[in-house]
């Protein structure tokens, strides 16, 4: 816009609704394009497993705020990948915790390095001051959910 006039509320507010909606469906076609049988859901708890070195099927529906399930359907595709194992866990036998293998640790790295390509394209024309307003404003809006998902992991 011109002329200094700010939209109304309302009016951004759309347009951010609109264009997180856009982020979000962009992001799961990138996720598709890294392995056509990774969905979004299914990297995004590879990659939590991975990050946390292993877990209990329960954390992850806990963290995410997904049906037990919904989980247990994700990870059953992962382990038929050979992307996720279950090992016992070290100080009870009885309870089984999740690790990423091999091929699931090399599909996230992948993923990382595409998506580090695809932003660094993106965001190529961007100041680094308008990169960091950027990343400020989403760092942000997150926290503002942050008892949504319990811990959210920093940047």
């Amino acid at each position: 816009m011109t002329g200094g006039a700010q939209p109304p509320r309302e009016t951004s507010l759309d347009v951010i609704q609109r264009e997180l909606t856009a982020f979000a469906r962009r992001a799961r076609a990138a996720a598709a394009r890294v392995h056509p049988e990774l969905p979004l859901v299914s990297y995004t708890l590879l990659a939590h497993i991975e990050e946390r070195h292993g877990c209990r099927a329960t954390d992850l529906a806990a963290h995410y705020l997904l049906d037990k399930s919904t989980v247990s359907r994700q990870l059953a595709g992962l382990e038929k990948l050979g992307f996720v194992e279950r090992r016992p866990a070290p100080d009870d036998h009885r309870v089984q915790v999740l690790h990423a293998t091999e091929a699931g640790t090399k599909v996230l790295a992948t993923a990382r390095t595409n998506r580090q390509a695809a932003y660094q394209e993106r965001l190529k024309d961007w100041s680094a001051e308008d990169l960091a307003h950027f990343a400020a404003y989403l760092l942000r809006y997150n926290d503002a959910g942050t008892n949504d998902l319990p811990d959210r992991p920093s940047p």
